[in-house]
């Protein structure tokens, strides 16, 4: 197969996956592929939001096992999430005791603390055969009960209530609306639930059963008849949102340690819009100084080493999107970084091409032997980039530095994308340009 007919070949395989980066990359609006919304997950200081640091709260010579701060961070970030709908909330462990979580866009910060932090730990309890105005009285009363075991220190004159079942029994939760219009939570059990649920009710008909969330009686409805197929609804004086939220804490567990907020911080909408705008002016003329460099220096070269930069940023922003990955400022930072890293294979490559051009070697003979000289430079110092990264990246995870950690990951992306522009991109475009265009056999059309 001749040169020509190879590269033309190549530029084929290439134009649709560039066609498919574009058309990911260009929408500002959330676009649908089979099914999944896909769009570009802003951080805090671009959106603004709510940071916060939680605490385990107990006493310091308490050890606190490693699993339970992982459950810990697991539950919060499924809460995170499910209240958010999207998968933009960062949870993450900072040290032995703390998790730090993010929440983009965040509007009501006193809410959404206080739905992650609380306990969620759901029970239903035997309130037994008392009367109508005393269920109805006992509604938001903190009660004591013998789950998961009675406390020591028990005050004088009260009641140690039975929990029939605890919340872990739940395999379903959601909210919505009775027969009467009210906000309810409906809950579904599973078979150990179902057949504890079914038994209790069928010898306990009249009696009633309390809704209790971390020890505080939600609702105490009347047990009219036997359940046997362990579904039923949580009510409450809810609205949508209280029942949404409830719903959240339910579905994901209840915590195995306390969480306290040990320190938050709110950062405005107008905050990120500025730092957004003057972010994508920052790039722009990056991108801009860029682009009239390499015309400037390297002529037509230059100019496929920029037509090679637009693949280049469009597959990274299609990546950052279908990933996802959360962009923020350092992670701005970090990609701005990356052009200039795939800018530098380029110019190694000409500057290779242009010496073999000098020493009289053939245009097509020049581009190979170009290539192949600066082929071990690029390698060498994209690994050692893409090494450097992966120190930043665990330092982040290990400390909660999530400025490190969003400034590597861009920026190792960026580097793994500039790999594939400069090995494959930039050659084929000189090589298919080479071989149907004229002046490409001048060699002042090439800074020479």
């Amino acid at each position: 197969m001749s040169s020509k007919k190879k590269y033309t070949r190549r530029l084929i395989y290439i134009l649709p996956i560039v066609i498919v980066a574009l058309l990911i990359a260009i929408p500002a609006e959330p676009i649908e592929v089979a099914g999944r919304t896909i769009s570009m997950h802003l951080g805090l200081d671009l959106v603004g939001g709510v940071q916060a640091l939680l605490e385990a709260d107990v006493a310091e010579g308490v050890e606190i096992s490693s699993e339970s701060m992982d459950t810990a961070r697991i539950i919060i970030d499924n809460r995170a999430n499910g209240m958010l709908g999207v998968g933009e909330a960062l949870v993450q462990q900072a040290g032995p005791r703390r998790i730090i979580v993010e929440l983009p866009g965040e509007t009501a910060p006193e809410k959404a603390l206080a739905v992650l932090g609380e306990m969620g730990q759901l029970e239903f309890v035997d309130m037994g055969l008392i009367e109508s105005q005393d269920a109805q009285a006992m509604e938001g009363m903190i009660i004591v009960t013998d789950y998961p075991a009675a406390p020591d220190d028990i005050p004088v004159g009260a009641r140690v209530y039975h929990t029939v079942m605890a919340g872990s029994s739940l395999k379903a939760v959601g909210s919505r609306r009775d027969e009467l219009g009210e906000y309810t939570v409906a809950f579904e059990l599973d078979s150990e639930g179902t057949k504890i649920f079914r038994d209790y009710t069928a010898q306990n008909v009249g009696s009633f059963l309390a809704i209790v969330l971390d020890k505080e009686v939600i609702s105490v409805p009347r047990v009219q008849s036997s359940i046997p197929d362990g579904q039923g609804l949580i009510s409450g004086n809810f609205d949508a949102e209280s029942a949404q939220d409830l719903a959240v804490q339910l579905r994901y567990g209840s915590l195995p340690i306390p969480l306290k907020v040990a320190e938050s911080r709110t950062i405005g909408p107008s905050l990120g819009e500025d730092s957004l705008r003057q972010s994508f002016i920052a790039g722009l003329i990056g991108f801009g100084l860029v682009v009239i460099f390499m015309i400037a220096y390297y002529r037509l070269p230059g100019l496929i080493a920029d037509l090679a930069l637009v693949v280049y940023i469009a597959i990274t922003f299609a990546l950052f999107k279908l990933i996802p990955v959360t962009l923020s400022l350092p992670g701005i930072a970090g990609f701005i970084l990356s052009i200039g890293v795939a800018v530098d294979a380029n110019i190694l490559i000409f500057e290779r091409m242009k010496e073999e051009l000098r020493a009289g070697r053939r245009m097509d003979a020049a581009i190979e032997m170009g290539w192949d000289r600066a082929w071990p430079s690029i390698r060498d110092s994209n690994i050692s980039t893409l090494i450097t990264c992966g120190v930043l990246f665990w330092f982040g995870s290990a400390f909660g530095a999530t400025v490190v950690k969003g400034f590597s990951v861009t920026l190792a992306l960026g580097v793994g994308v500039s790999l594939f522009t400069a090995i494959i991109v930039t050659r084929v475009f000189l090589h298919v340009i080479m071989d149907n265009i004229r002046l490409a056999d001048h060699r002042r059309w090439f800074g020479i």
